[in-house]
């Protein structure tokens, strides 16, 4: 063997290892790509995926899909030629690992707080879907945060019915009137606890990270004869889910059947009074409501320009802010009148 062919036996060695390598090297990135999408107005595992008690529920129709994005598992890497695979798929997408995983928490405190956050949406949900059906409830504590100081005072499942004399009826208002005082000033709660009213008497500290804002250290959710549950049957976490319940939730407690049919998606956060905020992975959520049919998707103002460019054709992108725009769109689109807010370009 000559010293050339030794040289270039040598080199392509060298490359074939190399390439050996970058192919099973990670990269430190993680794919999102459609999810699973699950019908809110129906069953999983034999249970409704959303049960109500308490009150009327009344006949639905059509499917309501909560659309989510499959994320790759903190526990598996992606190597070169699996990231470049779905940085070439349009409809998945690449994010540096350390955002989506950060380093300072291990995989179950984000399972952990993901579960934290789909409980949350829940109990905004059905506060945002009862003051829509104008069915009437009290805000209660839910949860008393370890010494603070509303511990020992004050206990999960006591109905706040006014604080510093003013009557509460939504769920926002109890942290609003709070607010009203200063910090260190003594607040004044009128609750129920077991049958009986009594008045219980907090003095507000200051929140953490900022010395001028009261806080009483509880989270607050709803007493009402109206019971919900939620059974999805599958792991799904996160707070995106929280229009989509509410939707259902105003449907099952609302006379006439509000998709008249029709087989819609979407997606969004949600709070007690019904504000739409954003969500991550809306142009992999568009692509997987697609895939399992739907027509329309009901897209969160602040994704719209995202939404756009998701390049899913023959499905409806529906512009919300709100609870009750969403309502008011699907309404229309059932009537076949009024106008539809879009995303448009």
């Amino acid at each position: 063997m000559t010293r050339r062919t030794a040289t270039l036996v040598t080199a392509i060695i060298v490359l074939v290892f190399s390439l050996g390598l970058v192919t099973v090297f990670p990269v430190p990135f993680v794919s999102f790509s459609p999810g699973p999408v699950k019908d809110t107005l129906g069953t999983a595992n034999g249970k409704a995926v959303i049960d109500v008690t308490g009150h009327e529920v009344f006949p639905t129709t059509g499917q309501l899909d909560l659309t989510t994005v499959s994320v790759t598992s903190p526990d598996r890497d992606l190597t070169l030629p699996q990231a470049m695979r779905n940085w070439l798929d349009p409809h998945h997408d690449l994010f540096p690992r350390d955002i989506i995983y950060p380093p300072e928490q291990s995989a179950d405190q984000v399972e952990e707080q993901n579960t934290a956050e789909m409980t949350g949406s829940q109990d905004s949900a059905v506060a945002a879907a009862l003051q829509a059906a104008k069915v009437p409830f009290h805000p209660k504590v839910s949860s008393v945060s370890k010494d603070s100081p509303a511990d020992g005072k004050l206990k999960p499942g006591d109905v706040v019915l006014k604080v510093g004399g003013v009557a509460a009826t939504q769920v926002p208002q109890v942290g609003e009137l709070v607010r009203k005082n200063k910090v260190g000033a003594d607040v004044s709660f009128l609750i129920r606890r077991g049958g009986a009213e009594q008045t219980v008497v907090v003095k507000a500290a200051a929140t953490p990270g900022d010395e001028t804002r009261p806080m009483v250290g509880i989270t607050i959710g709803v007493d009402s004869p109206v019971k919900v549950s939620v059974n999805l049957g599958q792991d799904i976490g996160g707070p995106s889910a929280g229009t989509a319940f509410a939707l259902a939730i105003y449907d099952k407690l609302t006379p006439g059947p509000l998709l008249a049919g029709r087989h819609v998606a979407g997606t969004g956060t949600i709070d007690a009074l019904g504000q739409v905020g954003a969500i991550g992975g809306i142009q992999q959520k568009i692509a997987g409501a697609k895939n399992d049919g739907a027509t329309v998707f009901l897209v969160p103002a602040p994704n719209c320009e995202a939404a756009l460019h998701a390049g899913v054709d023959g499905i409806q992108l529906v512009k919300i802010s709100t609870l009750n725009d969403a309502i008011g769109a699907l309404k229309a689109l059932s009537a076949g009148t009024g106008d539809v807010p879009a995303c448009t370009r």
